[in-house]
């Protein structure tokens, strides 16, 4: 047992990241059925369209999995009373302030972590009362920090911080890649490009596909004004790069983002002008494989790589 794996009471400690238009129930369900916690990603769904994934979610599965809610979103009190309505009993809050909403999910007996960029976000979440905190470094593909601190660095300097437990992300697809996130202070690891390429995802087959040809230098963290992503670099990328040498302001940056940009990607397949978010690790994302496989995989090459290391 570790912190990661009682908390959640699941027997690996590796959490499937909440991606907006990849973590339907099936994705959540399959990591929560392999071992890990499986999350359903609330960012990408209507409130009655997340009610009935959450529905079926407990249907597929009968161990425990979480709901990511970033909040940003102008309809988070509609998403909150449904989770606590669907008696959903873990929920990981991004994007926002942890205060807002951290008091009002523990009164429903929920177990509540937050994701932060920095070791400063980390102790508010900490002082706002969460039970863990996922330190996301700068290699991520979702929405992340603007400091552009790599997990190498982030990690232990988050550790030396807070004393809750603490849950890597941002470049981990490999058992190697969770080793190495342990030795530096983790609890445990949250992947998500990984679980992007897996059968179980939400996503357009076009996206997975590209991921598995994206090398590295083929993505870039972009769009800081509104909410940095990671992203693929196509048609879309380099519009945004040209508004850019334009000096543009929140507003044009948001025009040009449009609604939906992200759903005509990652979810109908739009390779040319969607919008295609995918962490810097994909680079060593060779194949789509169903979910089980993957976790079977990063277990038995962590344990690898743990008798390996302790050969030096």
């Amino acid at each position: 047992m570790n912190r990661i794996t009682e908390l959640f009471n699941i027997q690996y400690p590796i959490v499937q990241g909440g991606m907006i238009w990849n973590s339907g129930y099936k994705l959540a369900s399959a990591v929560s059925n392999a071992g890990g916690l499986g999350l359903i990603g609330a960012g990408s769904m209507y409130p009655d369209v997340l009610r009935e994934h959450i529905q079926k979610c407990k249907k597929a599965t009968d161990k425990p999995f979480g709901v990511n809610v970033p909040m940003l979103y102008p309809n988070v009190e509609e998403i909150m009373n449904i989770l606590v309505e669907e008696g959903v009993k873990i929920v990981f809050t991004s994007a926002g302030n942890p205060k807002t909403w951290t008091a009002f999910l523990k009164e429903h007996g929920i177990t509540v972590v937050h994701v932060v960029s920095s070791s400063k976000f980390a102790l508010k979440a900490q002082e706002a009362g969460v039970d863990a905190v996922v330190a996301e470094g700068f290699e991520a593909g979702g929405h992340n920090g603007r400091e552009e601190t790599t997990t190498l660095t982030l990690i232990p300097m988050v550790k030396e911080q807070i004393n809750i437990p603490l849950i890597a992300a941002g470049g981990i697809a490999t058992g190697r890649g969770m080793l190495a996130a342990m030795v530096l202070g983790a609890d445990g690891i949250q992947m998500g490009s990984r679980f992007a390429a897996s059968e179980e995802s939400s996503s357009h087959d076009n996206f997975k596909q590209t991921i598995l040809n994206v090398k590295e230098g083929d993505t870039q963290l972009t769009l800081k004004e509104l909410a940095p992503v990671r992203l693929i670099k196509n048609k879309f990328y380099e519009e945004v790069q040209t508004l850019y040498t334009k000096c543009p302001t929140p507003d044009e940056l948001k025009a040009l983002l449009g609604r939906a940009r992200a759903k005509r990607g990652m979810f109908e397949g739009d390779l040319e002008d969607g919008e295609l978010e995918i962490g810097q690790i994909a680079g060593l994302i060779h194949d789509i494989k169903p979910v089980s496989e993957i976790v079977t995989n990063v277990i038995a090459e962590f344990e690898a790589a743990k008798k390996q290391v302790a050969t030096f």
